[in-house]
Order: structure tokens, then sequence, then C-alpha cells
């Protein structure tokens, strides 16, 4: 072609202008995150699951009756902590590893812990404080201060309260004490019900649905437990263990707050579930829930035992420490929460897993590549193509590296709870296996293992599983807790 340019010029800038295009093009044609499998957890829902460990604070009149329940004909002037310090509630919280702590401000007796304008049975009948004192003020405000968020549990059993048994009357009771708890104390963040009474309680029928619709207006973000929900539902047993098999998802109208026969259910889930209400695990560090001079608490290697059957098994560990007569916790009790919190620091501090390269049966796209497992946030994962008849995902461990026994895995469950059967191979050799993963599923494995690499096999899923996390540690204590 004479007098223009020459055909490689031509096929060099055709390149560069095709180069160009392609380059905006791919700029804004990122791969979109994958469909949710309903339900999924609200903000609040979420964040309460990452917490894991929670801690509960039983205290009031049976702590200077010796019983775990009371009649509700205590006489108030029994209430006397000579020494009572939040500040150190909440020093056993934090040394626990606990980002929430849950007061009782009325048990069972009826006792109010805060002076309520709606009885005269409250701290304002006692000599504590000389009838000036606030135990939920003086918690909330120690809380505030270590950094722990509270919350509050109010018993909807009374069984001093002359209204109880009077369907209008109590339930008009009950709510002006909740509208007392929600709008004096600041943000609460768990506000837990349940529908516990004796067998030969007087009939009473509770509003709840009335009940949940104010403490929402009082406070939009907070979490409300009951053995339904709606927020976060009772694991089925006080002994700290969630199912082996354990779903987020339960289906509520299945469930009648208080009802006998319904554990099997709260304690399973229900993959079918049209509600994500996650299971909270509640147990206390003592053999009762209130503190008793010739009790003790549970030894390390149980404790342990509790973390990996809750927080190993989809579900947050609300562990009870009784505070005593005079107000404090107990010594060796605050020894114990101290001890625990560090093993369970020192065991899943250092991630085993660091410097592996991961692969897998497929990925989505761009930022959600296998490693995605591996940067220790929370937002991101791993996300397979769609429609493949297997996904697994496998880490490849440097030379050298330390023995593990302690599997981690952990799903996006922002987008649904997905994972139905998994298997976790270590250099082609089965070393475990499972149901459910959701928010975080532990395998403590029988011995040490060297392995230079890890699979896990999804068998069986709801759609594509979402990985956040793959991680590998090692417990120095599990000769105590297998």
């Amino acid at each position: 072609m004479r007098g223009g340019p020459s055909a490689s010029l031509l096929c060099c800038c055709l390149a560069v202008v095709v180069a160009g295009v392609a380059e905006a093009a791919g700029a804004g044609t990122r791969v979109p995150p994958p469909l949710p499998v309903l339900p999924i957890p609200t903000a609040a829902q979420l964040a309460w699951q990452r917490r894991e460990v929670i801690m509960f604070f039983h205290f009031g009149m049976n702590t200077f009756t010796d019983v775990e329940r009371g009649t509700g004909a205590e006489d108030p002037a029994l209430f006397a902590p000579a020494a009572l310090n939040a500040t150190q509630w909440m020093d056993a919280a934090a040394a626990a590893g606990a980002s929430l702590a849950i007061l009782v401000a009325k048990h069972h007796d009826g006792f109010c812990l805060w002076p309520s304008a709606y009885t005269a049975h409250s701290v304002r009948a006692s000599p504590w404080r000389a009838g000036n004192g606030d135990v939920v003020r003086e918690f909330t405000a120690a809380a505030r201060a270590r950094g722990v968020d509270a919350g509050l549990y109010l018993s909807p059993w009374d069984l001093h309260d002359h209204r109880y048994g009077q369907e209008i009357a109590y339930n008009e009771y009950y709510l002006a004490q909740l509208h007392e708890l929600l709008t004096r104390y600041g943000k609460v963040w768990e506000i837990w019900f349940d529908g516990n009474k004796g067998a030969n309680a007087t009939k009473m029928t509770y509003h709840f649905q009335e009940w949940f619709d104010t403490v929402r207006q009082l406070q939009g973000s907070i979490n409300i437990f009951s053995d339904a929900g709606p927020d976060i539902r009772w694991v089925g047993d006080e002994k700290g263990f969630a199912g082996t098999t354990c779903w987020s998802a339960v289906n509520q109208s299945s469930i009648t707050i208080g009802s006998a026969g319904i554990e099997k259910y709260l304690n399973d889930g229900d993959p079918r579930g049209t509600d994500w209400v996650p299971p909270e695990c509640d147990v206390s560090i003592r053999p009762g829930w209130f503190w008793h001079r010739n009790e003790t608490a549970k030894p390390l290697s149980q404790l342990l035992n509790i973390y990996y059957n809750s927080v190993g098994r989809n579900c947050v560990l609300l562990l009870n420490a009784p505070p005593n007569a005079a107000g404090l916790i107990d010594g060796a009790d605050l020894a114990r929460l101290r001890e625990f919190g560090a093993a369970v620091k020192r065991i899943f501090g250092t991630d085993l897993a660091n410097g592996s390269r991961a692969r897998a049966s497929s990925e989505r796209g761009a930022g959600f590549e296998a490693g995605k497992v591996l940067d220790g946030r929370d937002g991101t994962y791993w996300a397979p193509k769609a429609e493949e008849k297997g996904y697994w995902i496998e880490l490849r461990r440097p030379a050298g590296a330390r023995p593990f026994n302690v599997v981690r895995m952990q799903e996006h469950v922002a987008l649904g709870q997905r994972v139905e059967r998994h298997e976790v191979y270590v250099d082609g050799v089965a070393v475990a296996r499972g149901t459910t993963v959701g928010h975080k599923r532990l395998h403590r494995l029988p011995c040490p293992v060297a392995g230079t690499t890890v699979k896990i096999w999804f068998a069986a899923r709801r759609g594509p599983p979402l990985v956040s996390a793959v991680g590998l540690h090692f417990d120095p204590y599990a000769t105590d807790v297998m």
C-alpha cells in the first residue's frame, strides 16, 4: 500500500485498540457474588455470631438464700453484698474472651436488681447502698467502661408479684419493667426471654409478641433471645452442647416458647427452615446457676470440651459465672476463666495453615479465589463455579510445617448456610467427617498429623459452598479434652 502505513503497523495499532477496549470492558464486568441461599442473617445476628463467647451473670436473692429457685417470699433485707464490684465482673468476662455480658435483672423470685417504680420488691427495699443502689446501672456502666457490651434477662415467671396469673395486669406490669430496663441504661445488645416455669406454677399467658414489638421499638438493633427467637434460639440443653448437625435455620411456626418436646429440634435446627434463628448454648461454670459455697468451677478440660461442642458446632457459648454473696466473682472461678481464655488464645492464636497455598475444584472468578480462605478476613470467601459434580478445596503446606490436631472451617454465612456433609483428608487419608459447618466447625483429630496436603470435600450442600476460612491448629490440651 503506497503512501500509507505498513500492514505490520496497522496490525500493531489494531491490537492496541482491541486490548484497550477489552481492558475497559473488563474494568466494569467483575463477577458478582452468588445469590444467597435463604434464609440469611441480619447484620445484628451476624455480629452476634462472631462474638463466639459471651457471659451470663446470675446474681440475686438466691445468692443469699443458697437455693437455685426462690419462693418470692424472701425478705429484701437479705440482699446485702458487702463488696459488690461490677468492674471485677467485667474483668472476668474479658478474661474469658467475652465481648458481651448478660445480667439477670430479675429471676423467678421477682426480686428486681434495679429500683423499679412498679414494685416494692427491689434493691430499694434492701440495706445495700442504704436503699439507693442499682445493680443494673453499675453493671451497664462497668461494661461500657471495660468495652464489653451489655445484655439483660427479665424473667417472665414471677413468684412474688400478686398480678401474676392475671393476664392483662401482669403483662402490663412486665412491659412497664421492660420499658424501664430498655430506656434507663443505654444500649442493650441482647434481651433474654424464656418460658420457664414450674410444673405447678400459676397459669399465665405471656404476650410475647407485644414484648418483642416493644423491644424493637425501644432498641431497634437489639437481638432477642427465646426458645423460638425471633433472633436467637435456645440450643435445647444446659450442657453447652449444640447438635453434631446444627442448622441456624428453624421454622418459628413449629416452636412454642416454653413447650416441652422441642429440645431436639432446637439442638439440630432445620435444613428446610424458613427463619434464621441461630442457637445459643447456655451453661454455667459451676454445677448451679447461682453461687453456692460448696460448689466449684468445672475443670479446664470440661470447659474446652464445651467450647468445641458449642462454638465448634455453629453456636455461641453463653458461659455463666455467678458472683458470690460479697458481690464478687469467686477467686478460683476468676482464675478458671482466665485459664480458659488463655487456653483458647493459645490454641487458636496461631494458624498452622499460614504459608500454605490453596487450590480448589474451581473458582467463580476474581475476588473469589481459593486463597481467600487463608486471608483471615470475615468478609472474603472462596466461591466455586456453579453446577459442578463435586466441590473441594485443598491446602498445600510448606515443607517442615508443624503438626496440627484441629481443623477449622467457616462458611460465609452472610449468604446462607449451605454445607450439609463434608469430609477432611490429610495426604489422602480420611481424618474427619461431619455434616453442617455454619459460622464455624472444629474437628479435633485423634492425634497430631504433619501432612503436606489437607483437602476438604463438600459431599452434600445446598448450592455451591462458600468458604471464608480453613485453619489448622495445635491443641496442647487435647489429651485432656478428647
